[in-house]
């Protein structure tokens, strides 16, 4: 007897249209669970049950379709609203809900990681967090540059975690001497206690240059890191009325450690 004929694959009439957001779907489904590099069109068109010719009337490439399921996920990133709170505190929940989507689809975040576009302007964790820096007082001018830091150490910090390489490089142990004989050994080094850590050296040097930056601007004078000690000359070679920030009128100390006589009185 004849075998039936199987209708071949991509011919029949689909239950549910294709479209760019259920592929993009199914795209994440894959990558999850087999990585990106899993992806080819003609693998998607089998999974899709579709000609791999009719997946290129809904995107162009395999690179637009990455684009297309990272801006998926990236609206699923859960923006902070706790504009009341303190900036540290809106500031350490927007970077762990980022670490927390980056964990829940780590074949992706580790590709769009790779990518120098992976954030754009109006991603809702960019958005969220030139809020929390504009909220914390940084200058408008300095947002946009302290931004891009905090994301650059936050990615690095999520690539490190996602290949493995935090976890290998905080087993290391230090090779000199000194510090390897009866040494404290850290039994807390797990990767959370890790990111709580880049979290508190973010933070406290965002506080730093925040109170120098203030205090300048509270005195009238620039910022601390603008000012030059190497411009403050002997006061035998200044105006008579000329001297250092901080400098007595008479000090004959610091005119000796200058290579200076103190005058005779």
């Amino acid at each position: 007897m004849e075998s039936a004929k199987r209708t071949p694959r991509g011919t029949r009439k689909r239950d549910v249209p294709l479209t760019e957001a259920g592929i993009c779907v199914s795209v994440l489904r894959l990558i999850d669970a087999d990585g990106v590099e899993a992806l080819t069109m003609r693998r998607l068109a089998a999974v899709l049950d579709a000609n791999p010719m009719s997946l290129y009337h809904h995107v162009p490439n395999k690179e637009a379709l990455l684009r297309g399921v990272a801006r998926m996920v990236g609206t699923r990133f859960r923006t902070v609203t706790l504009e009341d709170a303190p900036w540290q505190e809106r500031m350490r929940l927007l970077a762990t809900d980022f670490r927390t989507l980056a964990h829940q689809h780590p074949n992706l975040m580790a590709y769009s990681f790779s990518q120098p576009d992976f954030i754009q302007a109006e991603d809702p964790f960019w958005v969220a967090l030139t809020a929390v820096l504009d909220a914390a007082g940084v200058p408008q001018s300095e947002i946009p540059q302290l931004a891009a830091l905090v994301c650059a150490v936050v990615s690095g910090v999520m690539i490190a975690e996602l290949n493995g390489a935090l976890h290998r490089w905080s087993s290391l142990q230090p090779t000199t001497p000194a510090s390897s004989e009866g040494g404290p050994t850290n039994e807390d080094s797990g990767e959370d206690r890790m990111f709580r850590l880049v979290l508190d050296t973010i933070i406290n040097g965002l506080e730093s240059r925040l109170t120098v930056d203030h205090a300048g601007r509270r005195d009238g004078r620039p910022p601390q890191n603008s000012r030059r000690p190497s411009a403050c000359i002997p006061r035998q070679l200044r105006p008579p009325a000329a001297r250092c920030e901080g400098e007595s009128q008479e000090n004959p100390v610091s005119d000796m450690a200058a290579g200076f006589e103190p005058k005779e009185q």
